[in-house]
């Protein structure tokens, strides 16, 4: 348990400090298992793997093993092996039922908002043309696989934020991979908030595996999972090594980390509102990391002591605070440009511009996954109701990747249709080219036709 009494909120003091304390901190060390994830491995191995090992033996036992080695799996994580790893309609009447009016109402709303930006997305997105003999076809994928994590922390708003941006695409066949918990009945069950929400979303098929056996079985099929063209959504590092492992047996879309928010606040902003957002960050988990950089010294020590304050009564408060000690902090630098200097440097998740005129620095932002402007629009929002998705690239690869769109659920065929006439026009430099690589069958490809005709 964190001692609050005993914590202390270092602030870093100008640009130098700033960008060697954030970047020393960019990533957790992905080899050491923690007591925990040593004794849940204990359950299934009688050695003691190491992580990659661990997970490598994982997939290959749901390779070979199918149902039956998800069910083992399962049993041995999550104290739970579903009798059947597909939700039934029965399951979904249940959940229907245990999920009160006014939050099912609430995920609609938020699925009307995610559906409409991703809506306005595909419409500015690539579309399939022909132009001079020249083209391209753009197709969704034909079946995908999201993976919602959380057995204690639920999140029905990553089903939202997952599965309607591929529906909006024109995927064939969502799928959901959650993992069950044991209900007090004694059977395994997802729980009853991700399944209204796959409802209200449209997705029909929800299996009842996590982990990285749920990876495995998505990747290759088992007697009740059919195997996936590509699999998308967060999850814990046993995920995300089944995912690295797997990539090319299937598709994925990224590989995710802990969950990040940067915070640029000038003089203007609100220190209770910044250290609301800082702490929203942080009770992710203790691997979070809440980062607020400012240009002034009186705001970051209101912040530092409005965070242990807000944390005092928060339910998840030493999970908060340990993430801020880990890998958040509070940076002083001199002016807005070295902010944003170190901002697209570190490359964030996520971005909040709280400064005056923030609009007006939008076009400085080059390296963020989601960028969210002025107090108005705080991180958490954009967590259920704004619109984008909340998936969104993080460790740094927000410098070449990019937030869950539409664009990631579909696949683009190049297509070539020459005339003859423009066959004799180009064809010529082909042939030169594929002589100076010695691929002379290449250039006898194209001379045979100009000879013949």
């Amino acid at each position: 348990m964190v001692n609050a009494a005993d914590f202390h909120i270092p602030i870093w003091r100008g640009a130098h400090a700033a960008r060697r304390q954030l970047l020393a901190r960019r990533r957790p060390d992905d080899d050491e298992l923690s007591e925990i994830e040593r004794r849940i491995l204990g359950r299934l191995f009688d050695d003691e793997p190491e992580f990659e090992e661990a997970v490598r033996r994982i997939i290959d036992r749901v390779r070979t093993g199918g149902d039956a080695a998800v069910r083992e799996i399962a049993q041995a994580i999550d104290g739970a092996a579903p009798d059947s790893l597909v939700v039934t309609e029965e399951e979904f009447e249940r959940a229907r039922d245990e999920v009160s009016p006014e939050l099912v109402s609430a995920l609609q709303h938020a699925a009307d908002r995610v559906r409409r930006y991703h809506e306005l997305q595909l419409e500015h997105a690539a579309q399939s043309f022909s132009s001079d003999g020249l083209g391209q076809l753009v197709r969704p994928l034909a079946r995908v696989g999201l993976y919602v994590p959380g057995t204690a922390a639920v999140y029905p708003s990553t089903v939202l934020h997952t599965a309607i941006p591929a529906m909006v695409a024109g995927v064939r066949d969502v799928v959901i991979a959650s993992p069950a918990v044991a209900a007090e009945d004694g059977s395994a069950q997802v729980n009853s908030l991700k399944l209204v929400a796959a409802e209200i979303a449209g997705v029909d098929t929800v299996y009842k595996v996590g982990g990285a056996q749920a990876i495995a079985a998505l990747a290759f099929g088992t007697e009740s999972i059919d195997a996936v063209d590509k699999i998308f959504g967060p999850g814990n590092r046993f995920v995300t090594a089944a995912k690295r492992r797997l990539y090319g047996v299937v598709g994925i879309d990224a590989i995710y980390g802990p969950t990040e928010t940067m915070i640029i606040a000038d003089e203007s902003a609100n220190p209770e509102l910044v250290a609301a957002d800082l702490l929203a960050q942080a009770e992710h988990d203790d691997l979070a990391a809440p980062i607020l950089i400012s240009t002034s010294e009186a705001l970051a020590e209101a912040v530092a002591a409005e965070l242990l304050e807000q944390a005092a009564d928060l339910p998840r408060r030493d999970i908060a605070l340990t993430a801020l000690r880990n890998r958040g902090g509070l940076a002083c630098v001199p002016d807005i440009d070295d902010a944003l200097a170190i901002a697209n440097e570190y490359a964030p998740e996520h971005l909040a511009l709280v400064v005056q005129n923030a609009h007006q620095r939008i076009g400085e932002v080059h390296n963020a996954g989601g960028l969210f402007v002025g107090e108005a629009s705080p991180e958490a929002l954009g967590d259920y109701v704004a619109g984008p998705s909340h998936v969104m690239p993080t460790g740094g690869s927000a410098r070449f990747s990019s937030a869950l769109n539409v664009g990631e659920f579909m696949k683009i065929t190049t297509v070539v249709q020459v005339t003859d006439d423009l066959l004799d026009e180009i064809a010529g430099d082909a042939e030169l080219i594929a002589h100076a690589e010695h691929l002379d069958a290449h250039a006898r490809s194209l001379e045979r036709r100009r000879r013949d005709r």
